[in-house]
């Protein structure tokens, strides 16, 4: 008998430090994130009706935490999960406490994403907006044709629109409200950002003012597919305007076309030798930006590259 009660209490003993053990490595798992230190963001919707073990689910899906049978103990000890259905944005760094809290703070306000492509006219723009019911047909172009409308921290045309002023970029945009005079000052505010405030001395060294900048830029946006290629283009688009020769950009024709790739309607645009934007025709820039141009071509048109050549060409790819 005494064997027999030796022997269950070991078995207590071992049963008692197993759980012990699991108990330390339990609580070690919970206050330790996953990526110590790690800055990246994880975006995480919480889907309406979400209980705390779907999101632990989600949450190692996302790669945030490590075992989700950790974080169902955490919710155990804690209590509950009161996670806000909605967008909220994780981070790999957080503990499970600060998992929890974030989850149950209020999400990201209720929006969507608009994509500005490169090289998009206002008309582009507006087009995407109408499309996707936020805006009516044209209200986008009125607006971006009232300069006097908006703020900068840089001198905006004062006649004509803001073509080529309107940074290139996805914007997120609440799905109710949206105020189309706000977004055009975002797209300002963020040109200002990505280019002319970190460059603004540059900018005023080069030799050219910030319109010729832009209205340089936007053609080779279109121009040259490369950006690495563009510093080389520019150089030679330069060359071509300081010597008194025509541009000769094919692209400043379609400018005004209603559909960009209407070649019939482009050829016609060639052989039209009053068009002010016919640079095969007419020397200098073209009487405004032709698109939204890329800090990478911004950049190029301000640091061209030298060199012996008057020609660049493309190939049946470009």
């Amino acid at each position: 008998m005494k064997k027999l009660l030796g022997v269950l209490l070991v078995l207590l003993v071992l049963v008692a430090g197993a759980l012990g053990g699991l108990y330390s490595w339990l609580e070690t798992a919970v206050s330790r994130a996953k990526a110590e230190g790690t800055s990246e963001e994880v975006e995480v919707e919480v889907p309406k009706g979400a209980n705390g073990r779907s999101v632990g689910k989600l949450l190692a899906d996302k790669g945030l935490i490590e075992d989700a049978r950790v974080w169902r103990y955490h919710l155990w000890k804690r209590g509950a999960l009161n996670a806000k259905a909605g967008r909220h944005v994780l981070k790999a760094s957080m503990t499970m406490a600060e998992l929890c809290a974030a989850l149950e703070a209020n999400p990201l306000a209720e929006d969507q994403p608009i994509k500005v492509i490169e090289g998009w006219r206002l008309r582009e723009t507006d087009a995407a907006l109408s499309a996707m019911g936020l805006a009516f047909t044209d209200e986008y172009t009125k607006a971006a044709s009232d300069p006097s409308r908006f703020k900068a921290p840089f001198p905006l045309p004062t006649r004509g629109t803001l073509e080529g002023y309107l940074y290139p970029e996805t914007y997120r945009v609440k799905e109710t409200g949206f105020d189309v005079s706000g977004f055009i000052q975002r797209q300002l505010d963020t040109f200002a950002e990505r280019f002319y405030s970190p460059h603004k001395e540059e900018i005023e060294k080069c030799g050219r003012t910030l319109h010729e900048l832009v209205t340089m830029a936007s053609l080779l946006e279109r121009e040259e597919p490369v950006p690495a290629q563009r510093p080389l283009v520019a150089g030679i688009l330069w060359k071509r305007l300081d010597k008194g020769f025509a541009l000769g950009v094919d692209a400043t024709s379609r400018y005004e076309l209603e559909e960009w790739n209407d070649r019939k309607a482009f050829l016609v645009k060639l052989r039209d030798t009053e068009d002010p934007y016919n640079t095969r025709a007419r020397k200098g820039l073209p009487p405004t930006p032709i698109g939204a141009a890329t800090v990478e071509s911004l950049l190029a048109a301000m640091r061209p590259e030298k060199s012996d050549y008057w020609y660049y060409l493309h190939d049946s790819k470009r």
